[in-house]
């Protein structure tokens, strides 16, 4: 019957084509009329009603057969209780399923309509159960229902209360209730027996419908006593199960605890179904498989003919109905009733007749009188005319307000799902009472003694698996769908039914989103995205605001403390809106508000460790293994830090777990608690150990993030041991899976590298990693009992070696890689891959710095005489071997960039190589060896890749600046080496001369004086100390030089031009005092040397004049070193004994001191040697003012001068203030020097 049980088609419309709008039916044909929409206008009041047929098990509709009167009922007709192909099979036949109602009628109905309950639908039960409440203002009898809530939906069950007692009294089961039922309710209950006009009224009933089938209407004698035993048993005619009522529930045979009974193909639980991957997945899929034993067995099965999707008004109802419908009449459905023709029709029954007919959408009804069993007339009355009739007139709009205020009563009072309540009008009572059964079954020994609890559970379950398998879901449902879970989990014995709560457990870790774990920041719960819920973290249910309405418990002394609420008086349902309520009840369990990763990992685990719980519950005690503490962490067998933590051992251990990834691909199983793989507990461990490992990620990552590094490590070595379990479990490892892997191996290889990185606070990170809750410790006792879970300890071991840290660190990395290689991961992933190498291409960069930064510490410690140790020479190959592979890394994704710095590194290395020649030798006979040479240009050779790398500036500024620089550092120092430890013995002066210059020249192109930046300074010092250089190199040249006139012109030319060029680069530098006096002494040294050469008094006077000039540009210099100390001389006074903040390097007064005594010296000089030519140029020529004025301030100078000189005592600021003071008046008198020269040259030209 399940096959056909398929989404119905919606109705079109009102006013739209009656035609389609059904289901599949069982025979192939539709039974029922079309599905519409029907607006009845009925005694001027608007009644809305709407019938869906969404399943339909009965045969082809038959037209009636109208009998002739003077019909005897009494005499069955041939075909009675015989079937045949106009009736369809047993039991659904066309005249209805005349059986009572089993208790769990709603149930099967909601376990076929399962996307209907929770959501869309307000009510699910038998059509009987829906017209005994909308008649309880009417009726006197008694009213005893079964109300269960599962999300927004009702499902209403009746409750046979004789049955029950009757069965308890055989039992003892419901003692509890009879007792409860006699002490507050009826103290002299008793079964009351049908009487035998009740039994003589369904005998003809039955008969008259089985003659109004067979057309002929030929009657055959039957044996009194046989017709009696036919009249008796017609109640069970199709009831082959006999008794209704269950015993309390107990476990399905597929929910044994008996592992092998999991054998049986029983499987709901793979997890391609349960969630992750539905899109795929047949929408029944085997979901309901676990339980159908149960549910058959239990009276589960939905035994209605016909299901209904009725909305009345604003209430959607699934409506069980068996109502016979016959062809015939002006409508092509009609229903069939039969009446005695001495008792007029009454509301009751002309409610019933309505409903049923509203119901089913039927339009015509046929009355056939009889008078003592004999037919006396046919009657065609239209449905909407059913609530005129003479003795039975009653509102449309009455019944609307009592279905609204029932409905509204029990939504406001039936609050708690799970809870089972009890709605019960006793007979000839006005007062309507509602218990919670639940509650006080809990009060007794066994609170499973309530036989509703299993199916509440199960359709718990069932309506929370198919709102997670929806596709779209809307997260916000994700509150009721907790709610569901939660609540079947409080139902359910954990040691009956550890299947199904395991599989609750999974399915509550699977609500949180652990996938996106680097968007934490930007919302502090996803979950609460397009939500219209008002989420809290009570997880107790919250009843609506109106549940103290009017019929809320009073102190009146009628009313039991017991009720949860009481209707005072039926009447006041007829009053319209009496009981307001919202329909749509909200969820009473909200969606956990997480304040943050932390928070809802340790959320998820925690229904995992109650999942693994289970699983492990039901699986037998293996004899060797030892009973466990799951308090007392599980000592774990550590290998020699000694041979783990070496590059051999992690070579050692890379292998080992590389092979193992090998047969990973060849389904490798096993399991150290024999677990049978494809049994439900191997799918369900499985996915829990995922989920585990998943959620440990997630909190390594945030920890990370928070810079917890110990912390992060402790949590990725439980994901990687989560994981590792989970490969001895698996038959066949999923892609996904092993992306996981590569993924939490690359997260272990950061943190490694981070813990490398923050090694001085290491005691407290090592006491992050020992650290471990409770929760991890009985997880990960759960995980042993399947593995020994060390397969990645070579990678979670907190090393204090910050090599060993490294190597860790790269070979995480490389093991991410190697699973990438395996399949065809980085093709289908990437941007992980990329990261991947990346990251290898940094971690290599760091340990060849490391073994770079290694041999460069062992050649400062080496004695300079000494030549290069082996030591060395291995860390310069570890180096520039991990180098060499960073490299390759960043090449083959691209990444110019940073291929560029770790060619830049490369060079420094060889610099370093060639630092390390250097030191061999004497240091005396100390010369410029090829091997530095060798080295110096491997360097530029890398440094020139790492520009041809990056292509242009743009690409990457600063690391082109940086790479610039370098390379200029290069050329600067191989030839200044060259300059100061010139190798006379392998080259010529000039060859050695010529290189130095073209050295010079290369590290001025890419020396960048005029780019501004932080390294604007540095170069415009590197520049100007290049000229001053070249420029010292030329003026050397010249003093040595001997013959070649036109090379000493030319030298002279370029001593004088770079001169220049360092003046003016000093000069804008304000922290360089010492050598722009230096440059221009050396450019006074260079004039006296071309005054050596001069043999005329006015040549010699013209570069007097002109070295003179020089001097008194010198005061900027000695105005700087003024300030400088001067700054340094305050600064104690001022701050104390602190240092100054921010000031630059102090000047060295010693250099300071030589270079002012040089200067005196020189500017005595000159100035005496220009006394000596004023005075005897005076002597030769006429006298001249001026030139005596000249004349006299010189002296004065040189006199004070010498005076100044001849105290050793004079401070030093003094002496500068003194140099300063003559330099100014020098500048001003007689003219200065340029005058001099002007002058000199009109005396030149007037003596010729």
């Amino acid at each position: 019957m399940g096959d056909s049980r398929e989404a119905g088609a919606e109705a079109p419309p009102a006013g739209a084509s009656a035609q389609g709008g059904l289901s599949l039916l069982s025979q192939g044909e539709s039974e029922e009329p079309s599905a519409q929409e029907s607006d009845l206008f009925l005694g001027g009041n608007e009644v809305k009603s709407r019938a869906v047929v969404k399943y339909s098990s009965a045969p082809p509709r038959t037209a009636f057969a109208r009998l002739e009167e003077k019909t005897d009922l009494k005499l069955p007709p041939a075909n009675w209780l015989r079937e045949s192909a106009k009736l369809g099979p047993a039991g659904t036949t066309i005249l209805g399923n005349s059986k009572k109602s089993k208790p769990f009628s709603s149930f099967g109905m909601a376990y076929d309509f399962i996307d209907s309950v929770g959501n869309d639908v307000d009510v699910v039960s038998d059509s009987e159960n829906i017209k005994k409440l909308l008649k309880i203002p009417y009726s006197k009898s008694h009213v005893s229902m079964a109300v269960h809530r599962i999300g927004r939906t009702l499902l209403l069950d009746d409750l046979d209360i004789q049955e029950l007692f009757m069965r308890s009294s055989q039992t003892g089961d419901w003692t509890w209730l009879k007792e409860f039922y006699q002490r507050l309710i009826d103290q002299k209950w008793q079964r009351k027996k049908k009487s035998k006009e009740h039994w003589y009224q369904k005998a003809i009933l039955s008969k008259f419908l089985y003659y109004s089938i067979n057309g002929d209407g030929a009657a055959q004698p039957v044996p009194s006593a046989a017709e009696q035993q036919a009249s008796s048993s017609s109640d069970q005619a199709h009831d082959p199960n006999g008794a209704s009522w269950p015993a309390p529930f107990e476990m399905p045979s597929s929910v044994s605890e008996d592992p092998s009974a999991s054998s049986q193909g029983n499987e709901p639980l793979e997890p391609s179904y349960i969630v992750g991957h539905v899109a795929s997945a047949p929408k029944e899929q085997n979901l309901t498989t676990l339980f159908n034993d149960g549910e058959n067995s239990q009276g589960l099965k939905n035994d209605f003919v016909r299901n209904i999707l009725w909305t009345f008004e604003d209430i959607h109802m699934l409506v069980g109905s068996n109502m016979p419908i016959f062809g015939g009449g002006r409508y092509p459905a009609v229903s069939l009733r039969l009446r005695d023709n001495n008792k007029p029709i009454n509301v009751l029954t002309g409610i019933d007749y309505w409903l049923d007919n509203l119901i089913c959408n039927v339009p015509e009804l046929v009355m056939c009188f009889h008078v003592n069993g004999i037919v006396q007339k046919y009657e065609m009355i239209k449905t909407e005319e059913i609530p005129n009739l003479e003795n039975s007139n009653f509102s449309t709009k009455v019944i609307k307000d009592i279905a609204q205020n029932i409905l509204s009563f029990l939504k406001s009072n039936c609050t708690k799902e799970g809870h089972t309540y009890w709605l019960f009008k006793a007979s000839g009572s006005d007062i309507v009472k509602l218990y919670d059964l639940t509650t006080l079954c809990e009060e007794t020994e066994d609170k499973y003694q309530n036989p509703f609890t299993m199916p509440v559970a199960i359709l718990l379950y069932k309506v929370a698996c198919n709102m997670m398998m929806k596709k779209n879901q809307n997260k916000k449902h994700y509150g009721t769908i907790r709610t569901l879970l939660l609540n079947c989990v409080k139902l359910l014995d954990k040691s009956r039914h550890p299947q199904i709560i395991a599989s609750a457990n999974y399915m509550l870790s699977e609500l949180f989103q652990l996938d996106e774990p680097k968007k934490e920041d930007s919302s502090e719960s996803s979950l609460n995205e397009n939500s219209d819920e008002s989420y809290s973290e009570e997880e107790e249910e919250m009843p609506d605001s109106d549940e103290n309405g009017p019929y809320s418990t009073s102190s009146d002394p009628s009313d039991d403390n017991k009720a949860v609420a009481v209707i005072k008086s039926v009447g006041e349902l007829s009053v319209p809106e009496k009981y307001k309520s919202i329909h749509q009840i909200r969820p009473s369990c909200a969606f956990p508000v997480c304040h943050g990763t932390e928070e809802r990992c340790r959320l998820v685990l925690s229904y995992v460790l109650e999942g693994l719980k289970s699983v492990d519950s039901s699986l037998k005690k293996e004899s060797d293994l030892p009973a466990a503490d799951p308090s007392t962490p599980i000592p774990l067998k550590y290998e020699d830090e000694s041979t783990g933590g070496s590059p051999e051992g992690l070579e050692k251990q890379m292998a080992l777990f590389l092979d193992k990834m090998g047969s990973l691909q060849k389904s490798n199983y096993s399991s150290q608690s024999g677990m049978i793989p494809g049994t439900w507990q191997h799918k369900m461990k499985l996915q829990l150990i995922l989920k585990s490992s998943k959620a440990y990620y997630v909190l390594s990552d945030a920890a990370m993030s928070l810079q917890k590094y110990g912390r992060a490590l402790r949590y990725i070595k439980l994901a990687l041991q989560s994981h590792d379990t989970y490969c001895c479990l698996c038959t066949n490892t999923f892609s996904e899976v092993l992306l996981f892997l590569s993924q939490y191996l690359t997260l272990c290889g950061d943190i490694q590298l981070m813990l490398a990185q923050n090694a001085n606070n290491r005691a407290a990170h090592l006491e992050e990693f020992n650290y471990q809750t409770k929760e991890d410790q009985e997880i990960l006792h759960s995980l042993h009992r399947e593995s020994s879970c060390r397969g990645f300890a070579w990678a979670t071991d907190l090393s204090t070696d910050l090599e060993s840290q490294l190597s860790v660190s790269c070979k995480c990395y490389e093991a991410a890689n190697e699973i990438l290689q395996f399949s065809d991961l980085k093709n289908q992933n990437p941007e992980h891959y990329v990261q991947v190498l990346k990251r290898m291409g940094n971690i290599r960069n760091e340990i060849g710095v490391f073994y770079m930064n290694q041999a460069a510490a062992l050649q400062s410690e080496r004695e300079v005489s000494t030549s290069v140790s082996p030591a060395e020479q291995q860390l310069w190959k570890k180096s520039f071997s991990c180098f060499e592979r960073g490299i390759h890394n960043f090449e083959s994704i691209d990444d110019a960039t940073n291929a560029a710095l770790l060619l830049c590194n490369t060079g420094r290395l060889m610099r370093i190589c060639a630092q390390a020649h250097c030191g061999a030798g004497d240091e005396f006979k100390r010369e410029f060896s090829p091997e530095e040479g060798l080295y110096y240009n491997k360097a530029v050779d890398y440094y020139l890749k790492a520009l041809r790398s990056l292509g242009a500036r743009d690409i990457h500024p600063a690391v082109w600046d940086s790479v610039n620089w370098e390379l200029s550092t290069t050329y600067f120092t191989m030839a200044t080496l060259q300059q100061d430890y010139a190798p006379l013995s392998r080259k010529a002066q000039e060859q050695i001369e010529k290189e130095v210059s073209e050295a010079m020249m290369k590290s001025l192109k890419y020396c960048d004086v005029d780019l501004v930046s932080a390294r604007q300074p540095l170069c415009q010092y590197r520049a100007a100390t290049i000229h001053h250089r070249l420029a010292s190199m030329y003026h050397s040249c010249l003093r040595n030089q001997v013959g070649d006139e036109h090379l000493r012109k030319q030298h002279r030319v370029l001593a004088d031009l770079h001169y220049s060029k360092a003046v003016k680069l000093f000069q804008l530098l304000k922290d360089a005092p010492c050598e722009l006096l230096r440059v221009q002494l050396e450019r006074v040294a260079f004039a006296e040397f071309q005054m050596t050469s001069q043999n005329s008094n006015i040549g010699k006077l013209k570069t007097l004049s002109g070295a003179l000039d020089i001097m008194v540009r010198t005061k900027h210099a000695f105005q700087l070193m003024r300030k400088e100390l001067a700054e340094e001389f305050d600064q104690p006074k001022s701050d104390g004994t602190s240092p100054a903040v921010d000031s630059s390097p102090s000047l060295n007064r010693e250099e300071v001191i030589k270079l002012l005594s040089i200067f005196e010296s020189r500017f005595s000089f000159l100035l005496l040697q220009s006394i000596k030519l004023l005075s005897s140029t005076k002597r030769k020529a006429s006298s001249n003012i001026e030139e005596d004025t000249v004349l006299k301030t010189n002296k004065q100078i040189y006199s004070q001068l010498l005076r100044a000189t001849a105290n050793k005592n004079t401070a030093l600021l003094e002496r500068i203030d003194i140099l300063v003071h003559l330099l100014d008046q020098l500048a001003r008198g007689g003219g200065g020097p340029g005058w001099r020269y002007g002058r000199c040259k009109h005396q030149t030209t007037a003596q010729r």
